[in-house]
């Protein structure tokens, strides 16, 4: 047998999304605490987003800090990347000369 599909008001969608930017917390988690599927609250975060009805908040002073922490932190990561696939080649040689 097949299951009826639900219906959400859009009063109710709005809360939903509400809770998601507003709250800190997850989609996952807001999704879970409402009993909907995450994929269904995702959805209506994302059309809100593109309607503009929904606004992403600013970053607090925190958040900003530990931002710029991680993009140094990815930055050096990438550098660091670069530099052992530099290597690579150079050692295969070495190897090959000694073995």
């Amino acid at each position: 047998m097949g299951s009826t599909r639900r219906k959400f008001t859009q009063e109710y969608k709005t809360e939903a999304v509400r809770l998601v930017l507003d709250s800190g917390r997850s989609a996952a988690e807001v999704a879970k605490s409402l009993g909907i599927h995450e994929a269904t609250l995702g959805n209506w975060v994302k059309k809100a987003k593109e309607e503009g009805g929904a606004e992403d908040r600013p970053l607090s002073v925190s958040e900003r800090a530990e931002l710029e922490e991680l993009r140094k932190k990815y930055t050096q990561a990438q550098m660091d990347i670069a530099f052992l696939k530099k290597g690579v080649p150079r050692t295969r040689r070495l190897l090959e000369v000694v073995g």
